[in-house]
């Protein structure tokens, strides 16, 4: 008898989440670049400094930014801080993907996915081959370890479990909130961890550990991330946020070609990424790899766009497993002007 999927709203995704509505943040247009004037975009990444994230210093370092009137300041985030700071103007963009949006917009916070980033969502649940973990089924009764209940990792868990009739209280779940579930797995602490695709498998492929990988797009295809803006924000400064999408693609395309630019590029923005170039660009080329969609030609341009059909079956995927609070639609969650030009 199969057991009925729990109808609990998504994890919260950050303690300030509820806060954000009630936030009040003065916005001012910005002022037309000029010779002598640059916008100032404030621009959350993942929570860690890395080569993963080299269109972004690429784009700033060789003036592409710049070019496009632009002053730009990185921060770091987990994605549950950097959503709700987009949603309240703290943050004028981040790079989150679509199953934080959805559930995000779901709970009222004002956001808009413009751009994608990652055509292949990165997120996966890997373990080492010797586990014979192979499907979901197969993390029944396991130990796996997650940086916590939020985010991305949680949310695409939970969407992976349900897909086989299971719960997320069938698995022995282990927090590690200082990211360290890679090494969990490689040690032995836990059977399996959530991660990305071009980051923990990567780097335990090198140390000649042979890893499964579980996607979710074998259940269902989500959007990746993606550049996000505050609705406030897209408003006033749209020109500004096309711009910074323009750089950014520019960078990418530059990348995927030459790549040992992006892997110099991160060096250059966090010395210590030097003490392991070869990972760097192992963990680069498959951070490329997902870059393009499933199926794209290898040096076909990227583009940015956003796959509206993905969306749809994205929301209505996550509604059937009781992970979106309040209904919406895509035409609530993306915003395809800014990368279309219209």
């Amino acid at each position: 008898m199969p057991r009925r999927h729990p109808r609990t709203a998504v994890a919260t995704l950050s303690a300030g989440l509820a806060a954000v509505m009630l936030a009040v943040v003065a916005c001012a247009p910005s002022t037309p670049p000029g010779p002598s004037t640059l916008t100032t975009l404030n621009v959350g990444l993942g929570y860690i400094p890395s080569v993963q994230f080299a269109a972004f210093y690429r784009a700033d370092q060789a003036g592409y930014y710049a070019a496009e009137g632009l002053a730009i300041t990185f921060q770091n985030a987990i994605d549950a801080d950097l959503v709700p700071k987009v949603g309240a103007g703290v943050l004028d963009l981040g790079l989150s993907d679509g199953t934080s949006v959805i559930p995000a917009v779901s709970q009222g916070v004002p956001i808009k996915y413009v751009a994608t980033v990652y055509a292949k969502f990165p997120t996966i649940v890997f373990a080492k081959a010797s586990s014979g973990i192979t499907d979901a089924d197969g993390l029944v009764g396991k130990r796996v370890g997650i940086p916590g209940k939020y985010g991305s990792s949680w949310i695409m868990l939970q969407a992976l479990i349900y897909s086989k009739r299971h719960q997320t209280s069938d698995l022995t779940i282990v927090e590690y909130p200082d990211f360290g579930q890679g090494v969990a797995v490689a040690n032995g602490a836990v059977d399996a961890a959530t991660g990305f695709d071009n980051n923990e498998p990567v780097q335990l492929a090198l140390t000649g550990t042979k890893v499964n990988v579980l996607r979710v797009d074998d259940v269902t295809p989500l959007p990746g991330p993606g550049i996000i803006v505050g609705s406030a924000t897209l408003t006033l400064k749209k020109a500004a946020v096309a711009g910074f999408v323009r750089a950014t693609l520019k960078a990418m395309n530059e990348i995927a070609a030459t790549p040992s630019i992006g892997v110099d590029a991160s060096i250059k923005a966090v010395p210590d990424l030097a003490n392991n170039r070869p990972l760097q660009e192992a963990i680069l080329a498959a951070t490329i790899a997902d870059w393009r969609p499933n199926g794209a030609a290898a040096g076909s341009p990227i583009t940015g766009a956003v796959d509206t059909a993905s969306w749809d079956k994205t929301v209505a995927f996550m509604t059937s497993l009781g992970l979106v609070p309040k209904p919406v639609t895509t035409t609530n969650l993306v915003d395809t002007s800014v990368v279309t030009g219209s």
